[in-house]
């Protein structure tokens, strides 16, 4: 069963489109710096997150893994990691410690990528025992550990007990050798969440709002089921959400944004956010299934110069500092973080909230 399902998870998330929900990427404004009094190769795109070295801000999220027929994508996104040096996160690898005979589709993630980052990937229902596991079982540097309750109760065979999460995280992250990144996987966290995660001891929030890959939405059509409109647009929009933990964040722990970055100017505003990396995909996967590698990896390093070509534009000489140029929130954005009592006027000047 959990073999099926990451396979219908892979042809969903290339068949269906983003939302309905929308990311608020379109709320954010950034404000032109014509003196930048930067030269180009002053600009540096490399990042961190929870002390893990990257060479730039991207990170291609988890989507798949688990299944024969899939173990042939993750090599793909593997390869693509390598020769674009970005950093990589499997699917949950539960179905590995289910189905021994499934693990080669994790591994051969490593195997294509020995000396990139990869992140290990599991829910926070594992035992810690299963964490540390799954973090060996691909020589993680890092591992993953996703909330998607929403995504659990449309599944037919989904889970229904989400009861001591929290204090499970905190047991996963006592045990595990490496960083844990905690992920929402397209609803969103709110920084009342955002404030009981940073208390675990992981190192970072990934904070995967509303907006792109729709897991609700792969889940109904997966079982073929009429969903109400509501539910499909369940959840809070990757800006707003960015913003509320950002608010409460304590100032060594990093956030990650995901959920709908699709463009060059939706990683830059995430950064300017106060994020240190974001996550992505379903369209480098895409572009891995429906052209090849060859033209993937020219469209990533065309992105990865607009990214640094916005830097220039705003006077921003590395990823930190893009959290100190200001922007301007509109929109819903604005009045629901207005409505939740958060400073959106300190975003509009020269601030420092990174």
């Amino acid at each position: 069963m959990r073999q099926s399902r990451k396979l219908d998870h892979l042809k969903y998330s290339l068949a269906l489109a983003d939302g309905p929900g929308d990311s608020g990427f379109a709320d954010i404004s950034l404000i032109h710096n014509c003196l930048p009094d930067l030269a180009w190769n002053q600009i540096d795109i490399s990042s961190s997150i929870a002390g893990i070295p990257l060479r730039h801000p991207l990170i291609i999220n988890a989507i798949t893994g688990g299944a024969d027929d899939v173990a042939a994508i993750n090599k793909s996104i593997a390869k693509f990691a390598h020769l674009t040096n970005t950093a990589m996160a499997v699917g949950s690898q539960y179905a590995a410690l289910e189905y021994t005979d499934v693990k080669h589709s994790y591994k051969v993630v490593r195997e294509n990528n020995p000396y990139g980052t990869i992140f290990a990937n599991l829910g926070a229902y594992a035992t810690p025992e299963e964490a540390q596991l799954a973090v060996e079982m691909i020589d993680a540097q890092g591992i993953q550990i996703h909330l998607n309750v929403a995504q659990e109760i449309v599944m037919k065979e989904g889970d229904r007990d989400f009861s001591g999460y929290l204090s499970n995280i905190s047991r996963i992250v006592d045990k595990v050798k490496v960083p844990v990144i905690v992920k929402e996987v397209g609803c969103g966290i709110a920084r009342e969440q955002a404030m009981l995660l940073a208390s675990t001891g992981i190192r970072a929030i990934d904070v995967g709002g509303t907006g792109g890959t729709n897991f609700i939405a792969i889940e109904a059509a997966r079982s073929q089921a009429t969903i109400n409109p509501d539910i499909l647009s369940w959840g809070i929009p990757t800006v707003i959400s960015a913003v509320e933990t950002k608010s409460v964040l304590p100032a060594h722990m990093d956030m990650m944004v995901s959920g709908g970055v699709r463009s060059a100017l939706d990683v830059v505003k995430s950064l300017a956010l106060g994020g240190i990396a974001t996550g992505m995909a379903t369209p480098i996967i895409r572009m891995l299934c429906e052209k090849d590698i060859d033209y993937a990896v020219n469209w990533f390093q065309n992105f990865l110069y607009e990214i640094q070509s916005y830097m220039l534009f705003l006077g921003a000489s590395s990823i930190r500092t893009l959290a100190e140029t200001p922007i301007v929130i509109t929109g819903h954005s604005k009045d629901w973080l207005t409505a939740r009592g958060i400073d959106i006027m300190n975003y509009a000047t020269y601030k420092k909230h990174g």
